[in-house]
């Protein structure tokens, strides 16, 4: 499969549904065109039989010629063998255009996925995602699978027409007035098999995200006692489902019963004709089984027709859950950044929104609240609009990836990853062992990849689940180390370890970062206490700047923030003279 384009969620051809799978189609148009002419060798081949098997009576068997009878069945026997290479070939091909449909479809998500960035959470569900990558790319490539067979049915339903409009016209028109009647009422069965099964993938999604929710929160849940709760909502969510499911399975059979009853009739009616025909002399033997041998034909174009309606209209429900997340706007490093490279060396960072400016080369630590603080960052890092410069340009001019080389933002939301833990660390590999310790050491990590059985080649589950959350944040904390940017932005790193881990940690960044540009967004003293510089965020601006104990000494917005995140009581204007450790969370 050739290399795929970037997606582009204001593409015209991807905006609705029936756009994208045209725009799908053009994708694989040679093995798509490929498939349809095998499609047409195959059902073409079974079209003829019924002509070859007529004149093998009427000019063999009737007269008594031998021959005859043999030339024609070897005739029936090539075409038999062109209908089976072709059929395997289609199949194979079939194969591949649905493979290759279903998984563009998840490339393109996935890509998009990419570009959203840190709004990926906020916007769109885990299930959603899930239900995408899973059962939407194959109903999307199932529509593609139909294609050869469709394109087939169709020509070869119109070299029956014009083979029975020269044997029998009544029988022709028959034909050409009730495959469109039988296609029209099939379609009409489908009308209500579409709704329900877009409100079945909806529940569907709703579900799976629910199920990842509390497959993910599990530990807290148990330690709420809360599961009980939760698997009765799951259990109700469920039942709906099953519903749900239950009423488009009653959809489907109605249309496996029409699949089986019109086209049973057509074959009646043609058989009757034919049988009557014969008898008053106006066919012959031989025409009469080809009558026969297409109605039965018939059957299996008739069916295709409505498989390929069936899998289009599922196909659609599919695409336009996907072009609901491919048109989701991407944060401005999609397409409002320049070409302008980062310029090298250490550079100043400003946020002219909160009139932050971020040294280079200094360790800084930013108080506010936390929202505000997470969207600071988001700014900082390019991942949310905002009047942020970067060596005095705006971040909007400078091209996307160097920008996020040089400048990174961690915070609580980062992942680890299903894999060796040394994948996590190290996704490409470039450090070594002692690099890795190092980074390790400075997150005070070393003794989570101690009690590992295999150290860093430990496998480790999605997310990194076998860990306790202030584990889970040291190594992802270290991981950010060793990647060693420009600029570090790392929000709350410490809110889930214990005191004197959370000191160490601190001293050691401090150390580790020397000469580096380094944002800790946190209000925890012992954070404070080891930086360069703290600046407090208050009402949207930085209302104060300085080291920790002089804003304690000077600053009474400073000082409140401060004695709330230690527990202590507000004095008036005096500022604390001891620091309260906070209790771990391992």
């Amino acid at each position: 499969m050739r290399p795929l384009p970037v997606a582009d969620p204001g593409h015209p051809d991807i905006r609705s549904a029936s756009r994208y799978l045209l725009w799908l189609a053009g994708r694989i148009a040679g093995p798509l065109s490929a498939a349809a002419f095998l499609g047409l060798l195959w059902l073409g081949s079974q079209a003829l039989m019924p002509v070859v098997v007529r004149e093998a009576i009427d000019e063999g068997l009737v007269p008594g010629d031998m021959r005859a009878v043999l030339l024609w069945s070897a005739v029936l026997l090539g075409l038999g063998v062109v209908q089976a290479v072709s059929g395997m070939v289609r199949r194979r091909l079939s194969m591949h255009n649905a493979l290759a449909a279903g998984f563009r479809t998840v490339q393109l998500v996935v890509g998009h996925a990419g570009r959203l960035g840190a709004d990926l959470e906020r916007r769109v569900d885990d299930g959603e995602l899930v239900s995408v990558g899973t059962s939407d790319m194959t109903t999307i490539g199932n529509a593609f699978d139909v294609v050869g067979r469709a394109f087939g049915a169709v020509v070869s339903t119109l070299l029956v027409a014009v083979v029975l409009l020269e044997q029998s016209p009544s029988l022709a028109l028959l034909l050409i007035v009730a495959l469109p009647a039988i296609i029209l009422t099939m379609g009409y069965t489908l009308r209500p098999l579409h709704r329900r099964q877009s409100a079945y993938r909806e529940l569907q999604g709703e579900l799976t995200s629910r199920l990842t929710d509390v497959v993910t929160g599990l530990r807290v849940l148990r330690g709420v006692g809360g599961e009980t709760s939760f698997a009765r909502s799951y259990r109700e969510r469920s039942q709906r489902v099953r519903d749900a499911g239950s009423r488009v399975a009653g959809a489907e059979a109605l249309i496996r019963a029409a699949q089986v009853l019109l086209p049973g009739l057509l074959v009646g009616t043609v058989t009757w004709i034919g049988a009557r025909a014969a008898l008053t002399g106006a066919v012959t033997p031989g025409e009469l089984v080809a009558f026969y041998a297409y109605a039965a034909f018939l059957v299996e174009p008739l069916a295709i027709f409505t498989d390929t309606a069936d899998r289009f209209a599922r196909a659609h429900v599919a695409a336009r859950r996907a072009i609901a997340v491919l048109a989701l706007p991407a944060g401005p490093q999609d397409g409002t950044h320049g070409r302008t490279p980062v310029p090298a060396g250490a550079h100043d960072l400003v946020d002219e929104r909160t009139r932050l400016v971020v040294t280079a080369g200094s360790f800084l630590v930013v108080v506010a609240p936390p929202a505000e603080g997470v969207r600071l960052a988001d700014r900082l890092g390019g991942y949310a609009d905002g009047p942020v410069r970067y060596a005095g340009l705006p971040l909007t001019e400078l091209r996307r990836d160097d920008l996020h080389q040089h400048v990174l933002v961690v915070d609580n939301r980062s992942r680890l990853f299903r894999g060796p833990l040394r994948d996590s660390l190290d996704p490409h590999r470039t450090a070594g062992d002692d690099e890795v310790r190092a980074a390790l050491r400075v997150a005070a990590a070393e003794d989570i990849v101690d009690a590992l059985p295999d150290g860093l080649d430990t496998e480790i589950t999605a997310d990194g689940s076998r860990f306790s959350g202030g584990q889970r944040q040291r190594l992802v904390l270290a991981r950010a180390v060793l990647a060693d940017p420009d600029v570090l932005v790392v929000v709350d790193p410490t809110s889930a370890v214990d005191a004197h881990t959370e000191d160490r940690i601190g001293r050691r960044l401090r150390a580790a970062r020397e000469g580096r540009t380094t944002v800790l967004v946190s209000s925890s003293p012992l954070l404070l206490d080891h930086a360069q510089q703290v600046a407090l965020v208050h009402d949207g601006a930085v209302a104060a700047t300085g080291a920790h104990r002089d804003l304690l000494a000077t600053s009474a917005p400073y000082r409140r923030v401060i004695q709330r995140e230690t527990g202590a009581e507000p004095t008036g204007d005096a500022p604390p003279t001891s620091l309260v450790t906070r209790e771990t969370t391992e």
